[in-house]
């Protein structure tokens, strides 16, 4: 099969190969890839940056979103049958999602959601798994608080402000002017020109902080929270109980100690609670997002539809920082395959 990969940790731009068909697992479902999802993650790991906590074995398939239909399942596997649509972010260490195919644990996967496209459904998983993440489990975002969500008009912003809304949360949100129009028709209440104005002049007594920026971002942050209010960071510093939930060496957890040390220190101070997230791929809260999605609670928010062909464009568009919402790979034709397989 044709993928897009890497030899080794570089800035340079992906190559396409020929490699060979991903081997399916007892617990897997082979999907055939219709359309990926790219993410700011998927540069990180490409450079390196991540080469610490997710060391990946090389050459590897970049890629961790996934839309498509499953076309072989394995011996073990009961949750799908072949034909299935289905979405997911596979798990850490089995990425590949720039490929014709992919195999992923179907604890993984969910049902695509029956009123969107596959290029659509490829944008959501890992930013809504984000945010379900952040604001629902991490912080469990109640009705009537307060939420601050950073650069709204991103990949996890766009998801994030529909899901804070839907939770009965009153929602801060930074931008540029330009992308107002759109976070209000998402939900946002109160629009922060981030050109213009500091939010930490702005905002206070807040109960969550979904921090996407850089450090000095998240320690601005940690004043607009109210006491015993939570700071969620998707952008690092990592913590030690990040660290020990991934079960990395002792030597790691003591950098990653080091890390977040700073800010640990100014929360515990401001008598606020700081955590690091690193989402986990997680197959039954897709399913619940697919839910929202066919209940018109939560719509895909995407930029711009790359040609296969086009993979690394793609990327170095995600990298400049530009997209509104999501940007996704388009690998097949939904008009392919509509005379010959079912949708579930």
């Amino acid at each position: 099969m044709k993928a897009f990969i890497i030899n080794k940790y570089t800035k340079a731009g992906l190559q396409l190969a020929d490699v060979p068909d991903p081997v399916v697992g007892n617990n897997d479902v082979l999907i055939e890839v219709y359309a990926a999802g790219v993410n700011l993650l998927d540069s990180k790991i490409k450079t390196g940056e991540f080469k610490l906590m997710l060391p990946y074995k090389m050459p590897m398939i970049l890629g961790h979103d996934v839309a498509g239909i499953v076309v072989k399942t394995g011996k073990n596997a009961t949750k799908f049958k072949v034909g299935d649509h289905v979405y997911s972010r596979p798990a850490d260490y089995h990425a590949g999602t720039f490929a014709e195919y992919i195999a992923v644990n179907e604890k993984d996967a969910a049902f695509k959601p029956k009123n969107i496209s596959m290029n659509q459904a490829a944008s959501i998983p890992l930013a809504a798994l984000t945010a379900w993440q952040a604001l629902v489990e991490l912080s469990g975002l109640k009705k009537g608080q307060k939420v601050f969500i950073q650069a709204g008009s991103g990949g996890v912003g766009t998801i994030a402000i529909q899901l804070a809304k839907h939770l009965g949360a009153v929602v801060a949100t930074t931008a540029s002017a330009k992308s107002f129009e759109l976070l209000k028709n998402l939900g946002a209440d109160i629009l922060i020109d981030y050109k213009t104005n500091d939010f930490e002049h702005m905002l206070k007594d807040y109960d969550v902080v979904l921090n996407s920026q850089d450090q000095k971002t998240l320690e601005k942050s940690l004043n607009v929270l109210k006491p015993h209010g939570k700071a969620v960071s998707i952008s690092g510093p990592p913590t030690p109980e990040f660290a020990k939930e991934i079960g990395l060496p002792w030597h790691l957890s003591i950098i990653m100690s080091l890390l977040s040390f700073g800010v640990r220190n100014k929360a515990k101070k401001k008598r606020v609670n700081f955590s690091f997230l690193f989402m986990r791929a997680e197959g039954s809260q897709l399913q619940e997002i697919t839910k929202l999605i066919e209940n018109g609670i939560i719509r895909p928010v995407v930029d711009k539809v790359f040609a296969f062909e086009q993979t690394n464009q793609a990327l170095e568009y995600v990298e400049s920082g530009r997209a509104k919402g999501k940007v996704v790979i388009q690998i097949k034709s939904e008009n392919q395959q509509m005379h010959s397989v079912k949708p579930h």
